[in-house]
């Protein structure tokens, strides 16, 4: 690794010694003050720098050539100067203030801006746009640094997850527009209730580490900011259409007024998307609407925002055996049962069908030159349900009686269930930004509220006993109260120095009642109160180089399967907490950008899988005392040549466990529980950490609107449980994906653009996901597991028609 930085660093300054040429200048207000770290930088590149104290800004070593100069600051109308640079050139502006309120401030409060000393990637509209055939969010996001893609169905199209440096997605805290998105139960995010949500995005922030305060669930291994569509001047529609390999097909309307008598906008989405899945029966359903409308003057911005996703899905939740993988790899064994001539069969809807509607309204107001505020209201209904068809189970354990019937006592049946989740949840957020001189300080939080109901029916028996139709047998109730409150502030201490400090309270209410679907009662209340303290310091010392340092702390209460699973009589889950430190440099120079950022994040009583087991037999998390994540993050962006460019990231990492002790289930030859067997292993890597992730992205273009786009993706190994045994491993996977786009317009049509992508043109074998339980039976190690495999080389193609 030290050898690596080394390398890296003797680059950047060899790059460094052929400077050219420089922009120059200084921003001022119409008033003629000096703006204060003011956004600069060459469009079409990510070379860019910040106004200082003065207004002063400068940025060296640029090619000759085309030139466009962009600058921003928040309540001003955007500048663009348009040049040939052939010399240094010298600009002195004045901004002038908008004629509406941008919608920055919207998500001010969540978002990392340059000089924050935060690990983050910057996703726009259009490199979603690029990828946008009907995956997942996930999978548009592949190629940021330190983040894993996953999908049950192996095509990015159904359930998807992610992991980031190794942190599952319920430790990652998710926003949309500053409104929390996490569930507030599990902690996770199901993107397949948003399908096609990225067609509604301007663009996504993802923070590694703890980052800034937000509201919503904890960081513990990044957070993810989204924004939806702002203010288009102009009417638009477009029409997107994309079919592939599995049978897939994409179908995606959108429209606005643009901006009407210079205050009313309106945006509209609909979207459809159908697919066979590569797993055996894995298919999709998908479909979505996103409402918008503004109001928009100077000083005041009203929005609403309506979306829902409504989904089904057949499971494909259950994974390949190990010992099929060779032959069988779209194996899916949901739905099975033995028919009547004793041969197996499916049951065709065992399907998972839920709908999600989000409500979202803004009142955004300029109260001054220096001050804004911002308000949001929200509200998420949520509900749906998982259908199963079940062989040979005990009537008792669905409330139901053993059935007499002359001679013959049944005390089992065939059955179809469904557990279903229905919930409600709403509340508030809020942010007072100042930004004057040196200093920028927001104030923010957001009180939310969960009420969640989980209950079970049984929609057919082949012996109903004493029961009806629709028979439930069991019922819960989880109610949530979330509050936090938030500062942040910057200061620029000097020319290129600032100082950041962030502290937010966030205090949870946590209330669970009924009884669980296995009939235990699961009633229980928890309080916490957590302090999240973070600071750091940015340096940039001149236009080519900055420097950050930044230490954080989160703490994170556990989820409401960590409490329903536990034993009741055994010791139960405590909170998590984290110290993340990290330290980073980047360099800019010309058509070169190039970054490193070391983290080192060290956990107290992580929730982690080590076999144990509940009063019931079902396997719980448990607290370990030490854990840790410790790596290197570097991004290359490199412009070779006018028609090619070359992005790269890569990771590399540690994460450990520091004692680990094993618990492993025994059963006799008869197959009854002996107890478990406990062994420690000392320490251990935690699972689903691959030692090593690289992504690569080469962009051709050969001729004017038309790109080859060639990515590729490297996974190193990862363990599935937390043994370190190499018999339980997803194996080191390449895959490699082939873009074509080429774009044209006609009288009638403003836009038109053709797109090819091949996904895994290598046609790799590899499996993204798996999960293993191993035990002893009769005094032998035995194991049951099951992998995700992911689809080999499949295509999508498209059309989009810009109107």
């Amino acid at each position: 690794m030290i050898r690596s930085v080394v390398v890296f660093l003797f680059l950047c300054n060899a790059y460094f010694a052929f400077a050219q040429y420089s922009v120059s200048g200084k921003i001022l207000d119409n008033e003629g003050n000096p703006l204060i770290g003011a956004n600069i930088i060459i469009e079409n590149s990510d070379i860019g720098t910040t106004s200082g104290i003065d207004g002063d800004f400068s940025i060296r070593g640029l090619d000759e050539g085309n030139c466009i100069l962009k600058v921003s600051y928040v309540g001003f109308e955007t500048f663009r100067h348009e040049f040939y640079l052939s010399h240094d050139h010298h600009i002195d502006l004045s901004l002038k203030r908008s004629s509406v309120l941008g919608e920055e401030v919207i998500i001010r409060a969540t978002r990392a801006e340059s000089t924050i000393p935060v690990a983050y990637t910057n996703v726009t509209e259009e490199d979603l746009d690029l990828l946008n055939f009907g995956q997942d969010l996930p999978y548009l996001l592949s190629m940021s640094p330190s983040l894993v893609t996953t999908s049950d169905a192996g095509t990015g199209i159904g359930y998807t997850g992610f992991r980031i440096r190794g942190t599952d997605a319920n430790r990652i805290n998710i926003t949309i527009n500053g409104i929390p998105l996490n569930d507030a139960e599990s902690h996770g995010v199901f993107w397949v209730n948003m399908p096609d949500f990225a067609s509604s995005l301007e663009s996504v922030q993802i923070q590694r580490g703890v980052g800034t305060s937000t509201n919503g669930a904890g960081a513990f291994g990044a957070t993810i900011n989204m924004q939806t569509n702002i203010l288009k001047q102009d009417p638009y529609a477009e029409v997107n259409s994309s079919f592939g390999s599995f049978y897939t097909i994409k179908n995606t309307l959108t429209a606005g007024t643009g901006l009407i008598r210079d205050r009313l906008s309106f945006d509209l989405r609909l979207s459809k998307i159908n697919s066979d899945g590569y797993i055996d029966r894995g298919w999709s359903d998908l479909k979505s609407f996103f409402v918008s409308g503004g109001y928009y003057t100077e000083k005041c911005i009203m929005k609403m925002n309506i979306f829902s996703g409504k989904e089904q899905t057949y499971q494909a939740w259950y994974g390949v055996p190990s010992y099929l993988l060779d032959s069988v790899r779209t194996y899916n064994p949901a739905g099975k049962y033995t028919g009547p001539d004793g041969e197996p069969r499916y049951y065709d809807n065992e399907t998972d069908n839920y709908q999600q509607d989000h409500y979202q309204f803004f009142f955004s107001h300029r109260l001054g030159r220096s001050l804004t505020m911002n308000a949001g209201l929200h509200y998420t209904y949520g509900r749906g349900y998982y259908e199963e068809f079940r062989e040979d189970r005990n009537l008792e354990d669905y409330k139901l009686d053993t059935l007499v019937l002359g001679d013959t006592t049944i005390r089992s049946t065939d059955l179809i269930r469904q557990k279903w989740l229905d919930n409600d949840f709403y509340g508030v957020t809020f942010s007072l930004n100042y930004k004057h001189n040196r200093s920028d300080l927001t104030i923010g939080g957001a009180w939310n509220k969960y009420d969640g109901r989980h209950f079970g029916k049984v929609i057919w028996a082949r012996f109903m006993s004493d029961g009806m139709k629709d028979h439930e047998w069991y019922r819960g109730t989880g109610i949530k109260t979330d509050f936090n409150v938030f500062g942040k502030y910057n200061y620029l201490l000097t020319d290129g120095l600032s100082l950041y400090l962030d502290m937010q309270f966030r205090r949870i209410e946590h209330t669970i009642d009924g009884i669980d679907d296995d009939q235990r009662d699961i009633s229980q209340s928890h309080i916490f109160n957590f302090w999240n303290p973070k600071a750091g310091i940015f340096y940039e010392p001149n236009d080519h180089h900055d420097i950050y340092f930044m230490y954080a702390v989160a703490n994170r209460e556990p989820n409401r399967s960590n409490y329903t699973d536990s034993d009741p009589e055994g010791i139960q889950p405590k909170p998590e907490r984290l110290n993340d430190i990290e330290a980073g440099y980047r360099f800019q120079y010309k058509s070169l950008i190039a970054g490193i950022n070391f983290y080192y994040m060290y956990y107290k009583d992580q929730l982690i899988l080590t076999g144990e087991i509940n009063d019931v037999g079902a396997a719980i998390m448990t607290n370990v005392d030490n854990s840790t994540r410790k790596g290197m993050e570097l991004i290359f962006e490199w412009k070779i040549i006018k028609a090619l460019s070359w992005n790269f990231n890569t990771t590399w990492s540690e994460s450990l466990i520091h004692d680990f002790t094993e618990y492993v289930d025994e059963y006799d030859a008869n197959w009854n529980p002996a107890g478990q067997r406990a062994e420690n292993l000392g320490k251990t890597n935690i699972a689903f950490s691959p030692q090593i992730i690289a992504n690569s992205e080469i962009q051709i273009n050969p001729l004017k609107n038309f790109s080859l786009v060639l990515t590729s993706n490297y996974v190193g190994k990862q363990y599935i449980d937390n043994t370190s045994n190499d018999d339980r491993v997803l194996d080191p996977y390449f895959t490699g994906h082939f873009k074509i786009q080429y774009s044209f317009h006609t009288k009638l049509i403003r836009n038109i653009d053709l797109h090819l992508l091949i996904n895994n043109i290598t046609n790799a074998k590899y499996e993204s996901n798996a999960w293993v339980y191993s035990y002893y039976f009769n005094g032998n190690r035995q194991m049951e597991d099951g992998y995700f495999p992911q689809a080999g080389i499949h295509f999508l193609t498209g059309i989009s028609l810009l109107f």
